[in-house]
């Protein structure tokens, strides 16, 4: 029997890595599923474990209040080392590009397991942006033993840096199987994080979280702002979830707090994200999934970033 380890950090790693799981454990006759989270964002994993039923087999719980990037990468490599010695896993997967997939990688080569990272071959050709993903995800591709590449361009991405073909497997994103799934599924407006989003006219959804604009929250939400100010009275809504990281919750509430058309709301589980997602008439965000998943539904999107390893989208 075959023991492939999945390995999740991140909520966006739970929604893209569930059909993967899912289509595992269809085959308990072949296939042992194993599934390892590290904990890296604590409440909003939680969020898509539970929507998704994946049920952790072993969780690192390695989060901490104001880790390094350091620190956490020691603490990966000190926690999934004796998950893979306990294991012994024919495959470890792990997809995109945290530094829980940069260590899985690591952990996996030094343990002499193969590794198939899903989502190879973006590239922004700029090591600091995204930072740390860009590295990471280079760092997971050059350790990687089998490439699941979403689209033809990040194929061509691989081939053109010494990747034989024979280990590339062109599959598509994950994040779409996902969300189609959720934005499915019924959804009551009239309970829950939504009850106060006003559902007609039009609506404007923000989401921004990276690490390359901590230093810039106050011109983005300044700009925010301003566009708040001059749609005020008109049929224009803005609404943002705000990631929980103190670097982004604080210059928000600063500029944001008490716009009568801004509504100011917790991170939103998946399903309601989704439905927000479809109800949008523009996004600005500097979100990787957010850049797949509107175009999905058929919703425009402006990139809140300097560069993008999606240009597909665009």
């Amino acid at each position: 029997m075959l023991t492939v380890l999945s390995v999740i950090g991140t909520r966006p790693e739970a929604i893209k890595m569930a059909p993967v799981i899912r289509a595992l454990e269809r085959h308990p006759d072949r296939i042992r599923s194993v599934v390892c989270v590290t904990g890296q964002h604590r409440q909003m994993l939680d969020q898509a474990l539970d929507l998704f039923a994946i049920r952790p087999d072993y969780d690192l719980n390695l989060m901490t209040p104001d880790q390094t990037l350091s620190g956490l990468t020691a603490s990966l490599l000190r926690g999934l080392d004796p998950v893979l010695g306990d294991i012994r896993p024919n495959w470890v997967l792990a997809q995109g590009d945290t530094t829980t997939v940069m260590a899985s990688a690591l952990v996996s080569f030094y343990h002499h397991t193969p590794f198939g990272h899903v989502e190879a071959g973006l590239r922004t050709g700029n090591r600091y942006s995204p930072f740390p993903e860009e590295v990471n995800r280079r760092i997971a591709d050059h350790l990687a033993e089998l490439y699941f590449a979403p689209t033809e361009r990040s194929r061509q991405t691989l081939l053109n840096e010494g990747v034989p073909a024979d280990r590339i497997r062109v599959t598509g994103n994950t994040v779409i199987d996902a969300l189609l799934e959720m934005a499915a599924c019924p959804y009551d407006w009239s309970a829950g994080p939504l009850c106060d989003v006003p559902r007609d006219g039009r609506l404007v959804l923000i989401t921004v979280h990276r690490r390359e604009n901590f230093a810039t929250m106050d011109e983005i939400c300044g700009a925010i702002r301003d566009l708040a100010t001059r749609f005020s009275g008109q049929d224009v809504h803005l609404v943002y979830p705000v990631h929980l990281n103190p670097n982004i919750r604080r210059p928000v509430a600063a500029s944001l707090q008490g716009l009568s058309n801004v509504s100011l709301i917790e991170p939103l589980d998946y399903l309601s994200m989704v439905h927000l997602i479809k109800r949008a008439t523009l996004i600005l965000t500097d979100s990787g999934g957010i850049q797949e998943e509107a175009p999905g539904l058929g919703v425009p999107v402006l990139v809140l970033r300097d560069t993008t390893e999606r240009p597909e989208g665009i």
